[in-house]
């Protein structure tokens, strides 16, 4: 077996199925053989098609300020495969997961497995042994046949529902949302971000008797001063600090964390106070959600914002926040992707565009002039074209002024690119 990380993920990539059934038989079958019992004596399972990410980092910093230990699995990762599995608030080491993976060979025996989900029974089997008062596992793609569906949570959450995934998961939001209410299970709390969720979800909600905790009506949330807002429900009602993450979203990102950790069945003895509710909001990080840097005083603010529903919240941070000077847009999308939708809501808050090729996304990827094609008749389609995502930046930067904001967007590869373009010192 290869014994160090970069070897066990190449071979993990280069055995995944071209054409496989989606399904939990085949990952669950493994995860049985592997024997490993429950990831933590809670569990928490985020799906959503936005802001699961930043929720995750929500509840973990929630209940690490608490005293608990905590495991979050999250996907995909930015710089390194390693980020996608933290214990206690840091990522594991590449000796630990080249162990995790191992176990997973021994127990896969002929059973075919995808790159997701070996990585999820790593990230399991690590939290397994790991002595954890609570999981947090982000769902990878829609819900109901996602790997995380084979662990049984104590707490379901659905952030938002929107179009995106629609080849894998549907091509309307009702469809959709029934994929992603799969995440939930009977008698237990499903806590519902979207104020008017899909019918669908609720509908399997009910039919299967899990308890619905929707946002706008069973919980409330609302800015209530300088820096601080209010969370309530019946009988309890908080004033918490603004979250640290940054965006006018993170604040229903940050109430539906509160929801789920509320939402626990949690003995006297281990209750999460208000200190911890305010420490974990002020102290979540997230990479490339508004990841600001600023170089010669142009400041560069990179997002995975990647589909329509997420430009729009983009849109709305960048009228709450507008630059003091120009504001220049550098976009990389993946072919599969609704580019027009997309760039739709933030032609109106940009001055100039740089268009960018992705490599490196197998199938997926597409050049600057494929993308710049697709958005024919937009302002998009004026802007310059580069090769990839550093390029793009460095052209942006050589031609902005201080005061000048360079926005960097259109999915989790080009804000890796233009981080470790920023971090390598370009």
């Amino acid at each position: 077996m290869p014994t160090d990380l970069s070897t066990w993920l190449a071979r993990i990539e280069a055995r995944h199925p071209t054409e496989i059934e989606m399904g939990l038989e085949r990952v669950g079958a493994v995860y049985a053989r592997m024997d490993c019992g429950r990831p933590a004596a809670r569990v928490i399972t985020i799906g959503g098609t936005n802001g699961k990410g930043s929720t995750v980092a929500f509840v973990e910093a929630i209940a690490r300020a608490a005293g608990w230990r905590v495991g979050a699995y999250t996907s995909p990762h930015l710089l390194a495969y390693k980020e996608r599995v933290r214990i206690d608030g840091a990522d594991v080491d590449d000796a630990a997961l080249v162990e995790a993976f191992e176990a997973v060979e021994a127990a896969r025996g002929d059973t075919p497995l995808t790159y997701f989900e070996t990585g999820t029974l790593a990230a399991l089997w690590l939290f397994a042994r790991a002595g954890l008062d609570l999981a947090v596992l982000e769902v990878g793609l829609g819900g109901r046949l996602d790997a995380v569906n084979i662990v049984e949570p104590d707490v379901a959450v659905i952030t938002t529902v929107d179009l995106d995934h629609q080849d894998w998961l549907g091509h309307d939001i009702e469809t959709i949302g029934f994929e992603k209410a799969g995440i939930a299970r009977a008698w237990k709390p499903l806590v519902l971000g979207d104020t008017d969720p899909p019918a669908s979800v609720l509908q399997h909600a009910y039919r299967i008797g899990a308890v619905a905790v929707r946002g706008g009506s069973d919980f409330l949330y609302a800015p209530s001063g300088e820096g601080v807002w209010t969370w309530r429900e019946v009988g309890y009602e908080v004033e918490l600090p603004l979250p640290s993450l940054a965006a006018p979203v993170q604040l229903r990102n940050a109430a539906v964390a509160v929801a789920a950790i509320r939402a626990l069945d949690i003995p006297a003895d281990r209750a999460i106070e208000e200190a911890a509710l305010a420490a974990g909001l002020v102290n979540a990080r997230v990479a490339g959600r508004l990841q600001r840097h600023v170089r010669d005083g142009v400041e560069i603010v990179v997002d995975v914002a990647h589909n329509p529903q997420a430009a729009r919240a983009l849109a709305e941070w960048l009228a709450a926040e507008p630059a003091a000077g120009r504001t220049i847009a550098v976009y990389a999308a993946l072919a599969d992707k609704d580019a027009a939708g997309v760039v739709a809501p933030l032609i109106p808050r940009i001055d100039t565009w740089h268009l960018a090729g992705l490599a490196g996304a197998g199938t997926r990827a597409q050049g600057a002039d494929a993308l710049a094609a697709r958005l024919a008749g937009t302002a998009a389609d004026e802007g310059r074209r580069h090769v990839d995502v550093a390029a793009a930046v460095d052209a942006a930067h050589a031609g902005a002024r201080p005061g000048d904001r360079i926005l960097v967007f259109g999915s989790f590869h080009t804000a890796a690119a233009a981080l470790a373009a920023l971090q390598g010192g370009r």
